[in-house]
């Protein structure tokens, strides 16, 4: 049965004879799926090193613009999808967002088998790549509707964190399938790479012959069983989504809010990146908001029928001073991790990819290539990995100990291993063999995804405990929009406190922000007088 009209996880014993078969069968249907989001949501950061490799005529700088519209869409899409679970039920979006994946996979596919594709055809399927990201939030918001409250920082836990192994996934695969014709004819000719390369296990030599298109098409080998899966096997809660409408009327819904979301991403894009892809009018702190503002207000403005009785229960979560106070700390957690996921290989090539010599006649750091430089896709991967890995972990702790004490002590961790990492990059940036530098620097960064995490899984406990089954979905899918631009904000400031050759300075600052959550988690959650003590 597709719809299920009768669901009470906390009931024990519906739980043990019934809801517990159905809730599983869901959450491993849901993990691959979100795990495809990802690996297509962040694919452009390893695509784009590789057109730079085979000398895709573009500059570096509107090499970025992919990456940066890529995760500019994928966070801005999550806002509406937060919403889609009680309008269009679990079953109805799972397999549909999923399904779009195929959308931004064959057109990559088909754009790189081409040096002259035009650089727009490649922003525009960035920009539906962002669906991958958007897809994380009606994903945790339906998952959390299956899972009684003493399992659900568990249940996200795996959700999530294997979700996000999507990450590791994308970071491994597509250099390797680059390496061989895997389609055959239908995959199309090879390219020769013009500078060297490589992939976990080490160099890949110039002149190599490429299949960079089969970074597109290798996710339709997932996506299409994964679709099939989804819309076979997965289910509509009604009690959590009343009023459906329907297969088709529930396709609409998504479709018209995500195209709203879509709407209000280009607009701020076209807003804030610099000519000739935009108009470069705004900074990054103010288009930001500035999109975030527009996208809710279009969706309330716009919505009809039922939908707009469904999204007006749903801004209620906005009343609640703990949707914002959560907001800050998964933004501490997630925010984190996704963001050194899209920072760290740029961190790597610049910082020790080059020797820094301080020239004393001209007052001036002289940077050059590192013939001792560190191979970025043999060390990049790591950090993503571990902090996907251990999310569940940070579940199932917290729903042991309680997950504000879990937030807690990830939080000291971070605020230390931020700063000491900023003194490791000073230290390397500042070195003419800055690789004696790089293993102290990538551990420091493995602890900090390690904490990342670790506080990914108590989060969500937290917000399992705070808010009831009808609102703890959407404030997920919220918090985890807000995060989401992370993967935007993490490698701008790096990058500029790196061309400002003070690339500590950006560390230090995440660090003082890590500092404000560890008191904001104290004050509304631990103390003896908070409001909600968990514990």
């Amino acid at each position: 049965m597709t719809d299920i009209k009768n669901w009470d996880v906390e009931d024990t014993t519906f739980w043990e004879s019934t809801g517990k078969k159905i809730a599983n069968r869901n959450l491993w249907i849901s993990i691959p799926s979100l795990l495809m989001g990802f690996a297509i949501w962040l694919m452009w950061g390893i695509i784009t090193v590789q057109m730079s490799n085979l000398g895709f005529p573009f500059k570096d700088d509107e090499l970025f613009t992919l990456t940066a519209i890529a995760g500019l869409a994928g966070a801005t899409l999550r806002i509406p999808a937060s919403f889609f679970i009680r309008l269009a039920g679990g079953r109805n979006t799972i397999f549909l967002t999923t399904a779009l994946l195929m959308i931004p996979a064959i057109g990559t596919g088909f754009a790189l088998q081409n040096k002259e594709t035009p650089l727009l055809t490649f922003q525009i399927l960035a920009f539906l790549s962002g669906i991958g990201g958007g897809n994380f939030a009606c994903s945790m918001s339906n998952i959390s509707t299956f899972f009684p409250k003493r399992l659900q920082g568990t249940a996200l836990g795996l959700n999530a964190g294997l979700g996000n192994f999507g990450v590791t996934t994308m970071q491994i695969l597509i250099p390797l399938v680059m390496t061989m014709g895997v389609f055959g004819a239908l995959g199309g000719d090879s390219m020769p790479l013009m500078k060297d390369s490589g992939w976990i296990l080490g160099k890949i030599l110039a002149g190599t012959e490429t299949w960079v298109q089969n970074a597109g098409f290798v996710w339709l080998v997932f996506l299409i069983p994964l679709a099939f899966f989804g819309f076979f096997g997965m289910n509509n809660l009604l009690p959590i989504s009343p009023a459906i409408g329907g297969t088709l009327a529930a396709f609409v819904k998504i479709l018209w809010l995500y195209g709203l979301a879509f709407l209000t991403t280009a607009v701020g894009l076209y807003l804030y990146l610099p000519a000739p892809t935009g108009l470069g009018l705004l900074n990054m702190w103010v288009a930001l908001p500035l999109i975030i503002v527009a996208t809710l207000g279009i969706m309330k403005v716009t919505a009809f029928g039922e939908m707009k009785v469904g999204i007006n229960k749903q801004f209620a979560i906005f009343s609640n001073k703990h949707t914002w106070s959560m907001t800050v700390l998964y933004v501490l957690t997630f925010g984190s991790f996704i963001g050194f996921s899209m920072a760290l290989p740029l961190a790597i090539k610049v910082i020790f990819g080059n020797t820094h010599v301080f020239d004393a006649a001209t007052q001036a750091w002289v940077h050059a290539k590192n013939p001792n430089a560190i191979p970025v896709f043999a060390y990049a991967w790591i950090g993503p990995f571990v902090g996907a890995l251990i999310r569940p972990v940070g579940g199932w702790i917290s729903d042991k100990v309680g997950g504000s004490i879990v937030t807690q002590v990830i939080s000291v961790v971070m605020v230390g291993a931020s700063a000491y990492a900023g003194y490791i990059m000073m230290q390397a940036y500042q070195s003419a063999t800055p690789e004696i530098y790089f293993q102290p620097f990538l551990w420091t960064f493995v602890l900090l995804f390690a904490a990342t995490g670790l506080g990914n899984g108590s989060t969500f406990r937290t917000v399992g405990v705070i808010f009831d089954r009808l609102q703890a979905g959407p404030v997920l899918g919220w918090t985890s929009a807000v995060a989401a631009y992370g993967s935007f904000i993490a490698p701008v400031v790096i990058g500029a406190q790196v061309k400002a050759g003070t690339p500590e300075n950006a560390m230090y600052g995440f660090a003082i922000f890590y500092a404000l959550c560890l008191i904001l988690n104290w004050w509304f959650y631990l103390r003896s007088g908070s409001e909600i003590k968990n514990p």
